[in-house]
């Protein structure tokens, strides 16, 4: 369908990419997508090395088309023992309520890829076709030794700051996140002031303003949202919450029972549940999370130690408001299919609608 430099680099026909999604996407997702022409994702930041090598190998038993992997490279949390304890302390009577107790002392749950040797040891011996990055950048060394393995990079960026740092730093495309998309906001650092600028104007921005491709992602569920960012100048389009409900997703049945209700419609960024903004259904760990400041919650991914804590417990009386639900703001046009049909459906859809 598309003759664009980059998608033809990678090896891919149509101009889509799965949005890697952790906890949520799957091997099976993955290969699905990429089968059916377009790029499939995996999520291998909340795993280890050993983790992420036997993801990979599932997905390539599936199929041999391209495919990403997505790696978190945020800034390593620094624990502060006095704010923790105070979290642990404001959540302990949600805990009460369903007989729980949280745990004693909170711990940095996953290890980002800025720090992590052993992760890319692994992917310079497997070599995925595509790497990308999340919460940032790693170091220049690091760039060197992927981009030496013959793998392309793909980076998320929220602002044009962002997007000139990742290009400088020498990835292949910037992935624009516009406010509108559901997951964690990829913004480099939480603490900073963020212009939340939409897919549209931040995909037609950093089009003007870069020499490296540009991929939108945020808001687009189907093949008019694609090509309404492919004309403002992006190569493809990176579609997350449209797979949330796709047989292939791991989101469980509350989860997606929740995505075909009223909730959908309402999605809000949340920063109580993991320590970094995130967007998603508005559920009862959103309104807590409303009425606490930033300031309070510990760092990602030390808060989500507990939030882990909490929502297992809920669940165990039965109770699914404390979920890390992400979502966009297109949920409520979610459709629920098998990946491969639905990525069948917006090849189509982007046919009729060019």
């Amino acid at each position: 369908m598309m003759g664009d430099p980059l998608l033809a680099r990678i090896g891919i026909r149509l101009p889509i990419v799965q949005a890697p999604m952790a906890g949520v996407s799957s091997p099976a997702m993955a290969a699905a997508v990429s089968d059916s022409g377009a790029l499939g994702s995996i999520a291998v930041g909340a795993t280890d090395a050993d983790g992420a090598r036997a993801m990979i190998a599932e997905v390539r038993a599936r199929t041999e088309a391209p495919f990403n992997v997505n790696l978190f490279c945020h800034r390593p949390a620094v624990p502060n023992p006095a704010k923790e304890a105070a979290w642990i302390e404001r959540l302990r009577p949600v805990f009460a309520e369903y007989g729980a107790e949280p745990p004693a002392e909170l711990r940095e749950i996953y290890r980002s890829f800025v720090a992590d040797d052993a992760m890319l040891s692994m992917l310079v011996e497997e070599r995925p076709r595509v790497v990308s990055f999340h919460f940032g950048v790693p170091p220049a060394p690091v760039i060197g030794a992927l981009r030496e393995a013959g793998i392309i990079l793909f980076a998320s960026a929220t602002s044009l700051d962002e997007a000139r740092a990742a290009a400088d730093a020498g990835v292949d495309a910037i992935v624009a996140q516009g406010w509108e998309a559901g997951g964690h906001r990829g913004v480099f650092d939480p603490d900073a002031s963020d212009d939340r600028l939409g897919t549209m104007a931040l995909t037609r921005m950093l089009v003007a303003a870069l020499e490296v491709p540009v991929i939108a992602a945020g808001g687009m569920m189907d093949g008019q949202g694609i090509v309404a960012a492919l004309d403002l100048g992006a190569v493809a389009a990176q579609l997350g919450t449209a797979f949330v409900t796709t047989d292939e997703s791991l989101a469980n049945a509350p989860y997606r029972a929740a995505m075909t209700g009223d909730a959908a419609r309402h999605t809000t960024m949340i920063r109580a549940i993991s320590g970094r903004p995130a967007r998603g259904l508005p559920n009862r760990f959103a309104a807590l999370g409303a009425t606490v400041h930033p300031s309070d919650v510990p760092d990602y991914p030390i808060a989500y130690d507990l939030g882990k804590a909490l929502n297992a417990a809920a669940i165990a009386q039965g109770e699914h408001g404390f979920g890390a639900q992400w979502a966009g703001q297109g949920a409520p046009l979610a459709r629920s299919m098998a990946a491969a049909r639905l990525v069948e459906m917006l090849a189509a859809e982007i046919e009729r609608a060019r």
